[in-house]
């Protein structure tokens, strides 16, 4: 099993922490918050995951510097988002700094929760109600194809990268 470590940023609504702990359920990974901790060390990790909520189209600024200074070359990556309108460019940006760290990209999974940031907030917030039921049991499949990756890996099959969860946007 690998030893997984998620760096990630939860505020406002909880959406990304609770889309995570659908994820990993109990103690299938670290989740470190970059917010609530000093410094972190990613280097006794096999795999590292990069979770946030979407602000003005970009990760949480603190969980983006964090994969800057402390994403380890190398290391296989995942990344994870919510967001109210959409994912704008962030998973783009994030598969960018890990390829810049020769760090191969296992997947993206993003969906939509429920959203009062800024100018949300004049007309009661967007998608309310998510993350629902659907979106975290989409999460779950997302990690356990990670995970089973990892199984393949250890068997030294050649793995194509997860196919990311975009949804349609109007």
């Amino acid at each position: 099993m690998w030893n997984i470590a998620i760096c990630y940023c939860s505020r406002h609504h909880g959406n990304t922490r609770k889309v995570l702990e659908a994820m990993t359920g109990q103690g299938e990974a670290a989740l470190i918050d970059v917010t609530a901790c000093g410094e972190v060390c990613l280097e006794d990790y096999d795999c590292i995951g990069v979770a946030s909520g979407i602000y003005f189209g970009r990760f949480h600024r603190a969980v983006a510097e964090a994969a800057r200074r402390h994403l380890p070359h190398g290391r296989p990556v995942f990344f994870v988002c919510t967001y109210g309108g959409g994912a704008g460019k962030a998973l783009c940006e994030m598969e960018a700094l890990a390829r810049e760290r020769d760090c191969q990209v296992l997947g993206s999974f993003g969906c939509k929760g429920y959203d009062t940031f800024g100018p949300f907030k004049l007309v009661g917030g967007i998608a309310r109600g998510r993350p629902n039921e659907t979106d975290l049991a989409d999460a779950r499949q997302f990690y356990r194809a990670i995970l089973a990756r990892n199984i393949e890996r250890n068997r030294g099959t050649v793995l194509c990268p997860a196919e990311p969860r975009r949804e349609e946007h109007p």
